[in-house]
């Protein structure tokens, strides 16, 4: 039954090719650069979160696992919480400076934004 998944096939034409097989295309990500190469851009935020202060991690470029494991690590070293998605890192409170400092151990080229 998942083989007929019409939902995934919206905006595909029909084929009179009774051979025909439908194959998804496969979402590529970006291959993850090594953390030498990296320019993050470590700044604060309180738009749309009610006042209350987060700190941003931006630019990094590489999977979502990597990003997943180093948001996993920071909000680990500073003990707290937040999450890791569309290519940013978000962890509650201001926690800059610290973060610059940890991204730099583990050999980022990180830099403080505002």
């Amino acid at each position: 039954m998942q083989d007929n998944d019409w939902k995934k096939r919206l905006g595909v034409v029909y084929s009179t090719n009774p051979d025909f097989q439908y194959t998804e295309a496969a979402d590529e990500q970006a291959e993850t650069l090594a953390p030498a190469k990296q320019r993050l851009i470590v700044r604060i935020d309180r738009s749309g979160r009610g006042g209350k202060q987060v700190t941003l991690v931006q630019g990094f470029v590489g999977r979502e696992d990597d990003l997943d494991e180093l948001g996993r690590t920071l909000k680990k070293k500073c003990g707290v919480g937040g999450t890791a998605k569309d290519g940013e890192i978000v962890i509650q409170g201001d926690w800059r400076d610290r973060i610059v400092g940890l991204l730099l151990e583990m050999g980022y080229n990180a830099k403080r934004g505002n």
